[in-house]
């Protein structure tokens, strides 16, 4: 990405200077969020190790002239990384991040229809080959029984996890779309 400035528009064209400074100002808005949240949280981000550095940096600085010159060197270093993944987890950290809810969502909606029928567990099994089908099932039939003792759903959480590990959080894994449910099932 440090040579995306080289690359050539639609058009055929190089990206005009406006362009240039308006990606280069986006990016440091984007490090100016980078630099509001606490060290903690930063941590847990996965931020390039010069990137992680110069944001503490600028956390320490009082005076204005440092602050605004370090905001610069953030930026200059958010060019040569992707921000696509800074901006997910962001909008995560914001509470924006309607891709994480739909996610979770799909998440419920299997392990819901797994307790519901057999055919569905069948159907995960053949679109997730690689899950341990024994453990799959034997957590099923737990969440089940809980659920008709009225215990505490153990399982139900257990089966929730599995089928997290198995499906990508971005919700667009290979083998189910997200509104596989509503084509061809009835509705409750």
């Amino acid at each position: 990405m440090a040579t995306d400035y080289l690359n050539e528009d639609e058009n055929g064209l190089p990206p005009s200077r406006s362009q240039l400074k308006r990606d280069s100002e986006a990016l440091q808005d984007l490090g100016r969020e980078l630099t509001d949240l606490p060290a903690a949280k930063l941590k847990k981000m996965e931020l390039d190790e010069q990137l992680l550095v110069a944001v503490l940096d600028y956390q320490r600085f009082t005076a204005n002239g440092a602050k605004r010159r370090q905001l610069q060197y953030i930026g200059k270093l958010m060019r040569g990384i992707d921000p696509a993944p800074i901006e997910e987890k962001l909008a995560a950290l914001r509470g924006d991040a309607s891709a994480h809810t739909n996610w979770l969502h799909l998440l419920e909606r299997w392990r819901e229809r797994m307790l519901e029928d057999d055919k569905h567990v069948q159907q995960f099994i053949s679109e997730f080959p690689e899950v341990d089908v024994q453990q799959l099932r034997t957590t099923v039939r737990n969440a089940r029984k809980e659920r008709s003792e009225e215990k505490a759903p153990k399982a139900a959480r257990q089966l929730f996890q599995m089928i997290k590990d198995l499906i990508p959080q971005q919700g667009k894994q290979k083998n189910a779309p997200e509104d596989e449910f509503d084509s061809g099932e009835e509705q409750e």
